[in-house]
């Protein structure tokens, strides 16, 4: 087995004309001169044109031999999640509809940055895919369905000092009613 660093990941790369490859990549900065560098399993840097790439998946194992190397990928969510996070619909060019919880950073939301694509949490963490990576040329549309926060932590309410009872019979003013005539 070839020498990997730390930063190296399991990834399985889907491309549009439906094959996967899997291999290895860092955790970002993967992306030169639009193409995917992936190491594969045979130690070998293989190039992947992003315009090619439907989706990257980081994976806990390569699952090679299943008929669904994903493990069952929930593409949406059940209900409207709970952890922090923009919570995403995208829809790709081949029609397909993935959701995932991206991290609080609206500038993803803008088409003129010029990253290459989006990073987030798939609705299924106990899945063999942990991470996903879509491409912005993979992108046919992208919604902003929620964003998620966790509530503030309310401030402990301080009761008011008692008052003695002195402060008390002589601060207060008579009753309306007492007041001579």
């Amino acid at each position: 087995m070839p020498y990997m660093s730390a930063g190296r990941k399991k990834v399985l790369v889907r491309r549009f004309s439906r094959d996967t490859l899997a291999g290895y990549l860092p955790s970002s900065g993967f992306v030169q001169q639009a193409a995917l560098e992936l190491l594969d399993l045979s130690g070998r840097v293989t190039p992947v044109p992003m315009a090619e790439v439907k989706m990257v998946l980081y994976v806990r194992d390569f699952n090679l031999n299943d008929r669904d190397p994903e493990r069952n990928l929930r593409k949406t969510f059940l209900a409207k999640p709970r952890t922090e996070g923009l919570f995403l619909r995208l829809k790709l060019r081949d029609e397909d509809i993935l959701e995932g919880l991206a991290p609080l950073d609206l500038s993803l939301l803008d088409t003129a940055v010029e990253d290459q694509g989006i990073q987030f949490t798939p609705p299924d963490v106990r899945s063999n895919v942990q991470r996903i990576f879509v491409p912005r040329s993979a992108i046919e549309s992208m919604d902003l369905l929620a964003v998620v926060t966790t509530p503030s932590k309310k401030k402990p309410v301080v009761p008011a000092p008692e008052k003695s009872l002195q402060e008390q019979l002589f601060a207060s003013e008579p009753p309306p009613n007492s007041r001579p005539n």
